[in-house]
């Protein structure tokens, strides 16, 4: 029992952290202030509406402070709520509400059970002063519905921050694998190299030296591959041994697909000497593209794929003109295209095309993913 105490006053804060200051933050407080007004001028059941008012007002602006101090905002607000002037409570005063929701929502363990004491020793007060049972059930019940409300928001935060931990981390083995394949053919070359410098180092030196420049060029090479893949690799599960794809195997994706959607791709200016790591992340981009096209949109019939190379790296946009609908948050795969994306050093943004339908853009530069 000792430890499950100390465990719950040692947990962290909510995951993800919570945003310092929104526009809903300034239009809470002019609620806030502008309610505690109106009742400080036309209510007649107030014993004391002025002070009533100064003392909300004075305490208003903590709503501003919820998230990042939320124990000790509840605590301010609540002082003059509860114990300076309990027989002229303003309805303004409701929104300690609010702060008891932001205590749950973002507040530490060690927050938590202090605050849950603080709102203990609230209704013991409420219910001293000669408030009845109703009143007292009504104060708990308004006060665990903020709580729930809070914990719920919460859980779903960081349930949905652990989905994407594990879409990012599957991004990155994923690219790990794709340099694992890039490392395994420079060796290769390095061992075969050195194999013919070895054979023909006694009757043809100049041959041999030949051949130590290309291994040096290899390992050099190799050398700024193996740093990207420690850098990306999460897990120390083996690679699978497989071809990395190359922007010639965006082309595969042309055709046409069950009910009549039509995949055009068009790939230009590719000889060969883009990074494998780059086309490999070039063409999962552009899958994946295609596949959200066929999956999500509605009433969609051409889906355009088009991949620029230039020597300053590779532009791919993909394009649909299907109705998709709105999303407040972008979907896994959208998320696993510009984790991908950023860790080589590039950009990828997915959303609603100018003339409508959905367009995705991503520009990967050819040395992005090297150290």
């Amino acid at each position: 029992m000792t430890g499950l105490w100390r465990s719950a006053w040692t947990a962290p804060g909510a995951v993800p952290s919570p945003p310092r200051r929104v526009w809903r933050d300034w239009l809470l407080l002019a609620l806030i202030t502008s309610t505690a007004v109106v009742e400080a001028l036309f209510r007649t059941d107030l014993a004391h509406p002025l002070p009533a008012a100064i003392a909300l007002l004075a305490v208003a602006p903590m709503v501003l402070w919820r998230r990042t101090r939320p124990l000790l905002m509840l605590v301010i607000v609540m002082v003059p709520v509860d114990l300076l002037l309990p027989d002229s409570a303003l309805y303004a005063s409701l929104f300690v509400v609010v702060m008891v929701y932001a205590l749950f929502r973002w507040g530490s363990g060690r927050d938590l059970m202090i605050g849950s004491a603080v709102m203990l020793v609230s209704l013991a007060l409420t219910f001293s002063r000669g408030g009845g049972i109703d009143e007292l059930v009504g104060g708990f019940a308004l006060l665990l519905a903020a709580v729930l409300l809070g914990v719920a928001l919460r859980s779903r935060a960081a349930s949905r921050e652990r989905l994407l931990d594990s879409i990012r981390t599957r991004e990155r083995e994923h690219l790990a694998r794709d340099l694992h394949d890039t490392v395994a053919h420079h060796v290769s070359a390095i061992a075969i190299r050195a194999q013919a410098g070895l054979a023909v180092a006694a009757h043809d030196p100049s041959a041999a030296r030949d051949a130590l420049g290309v291994i040096e060029s290899e390992a050099a090479k190799t050398l700024g591959e193996l740093r990207s893949m420690v850098r990306v690799l999460r897990h120390g599960e083996t690679a699978d041994l497989a071809p990395s794809p190359s922007l010639g195997d965006i082309a595969q994706l042309a055709g046409t697909r069950p009910g009549g959607v039509v995949v055009a791709v068009t790939v230009e200016g590719d000889d060969g000497s883009i990074p494998p790591p780059v086309a490999a992340a070039v063409f999962r981009i552009a899958q994946e593209s295609v596949t959200n096209a066929l999956r999500h949109a509605r009433q969609v019939t051409d889906v355009t794929v088009r991949v620029e190379a230039d020597e300053q790296g590779v532009r791919l946009s993909a394009t649909n003109d299907g109705d998709i609908p709105t999303s407040p948050t972008p979907g896994f795969g959208i998320i696993g295209m510009m984790e991908r994306a950023a860790l080589l050093g590039g950009t990828c943004h997915a959303g609603p095309a100018p003339g409508g339908g959905w367009a995705v853009t991503a520009v990967l530069p050819r040395v992005g993913w090297a150290p």
